[in-house]
């Protein structure tokens, strides 16, 4: 996007777009119209600039809060997998937390 001069002639203003997988040109018009064009413009490309910074904002904010939460996830897993030990408890295969048997109990007196 930009203001052009071709040839000796006046300033005119064009838009760059994409057709098909190309370039191309498009003429907007010169004087009045051509900077009301590239004000418009402007204006869009700011618009659109400040829309990107503000999702960029709230990724690193879910971010944080993700790395937040799985922290807190590790934690509490850790204390409860502590507290089953000491309550006699084991984790079978790496699955579900089973009660230890008292193997005394289970074996016939000799």
């Amino acid at each position: 996007m930009g203001w052009e001069t071709r040839r000796g002639g006046g300033r005119y203003y064009t838009r760059s777009r994409r057709r098909s997988g190309r370039v191309v040109r498009e003429y907007v018009g010169a004087g009045l119209i051509g900077e009301l064009a590239a004000a418009a413009d402007a204006e869009a490309r700011q618009a659109e600039r400040q829309r990107r910074a503000v999702e960029a904002a709230e990724r690193d904010q879910v971010a944080t809060v993700a790395a937040l939460t799985a922290d807190l996830c590790r934690l509490v897993d850790a204390q409860a997998a502590a507290a089953l030990m000491l309550a006699g408890y084991h984790q079978h295969h790496r699955g579900e937390w089973r009660q230890r048997r008292d193997r005394d109990r289970d074996r016939p007196d000799r």
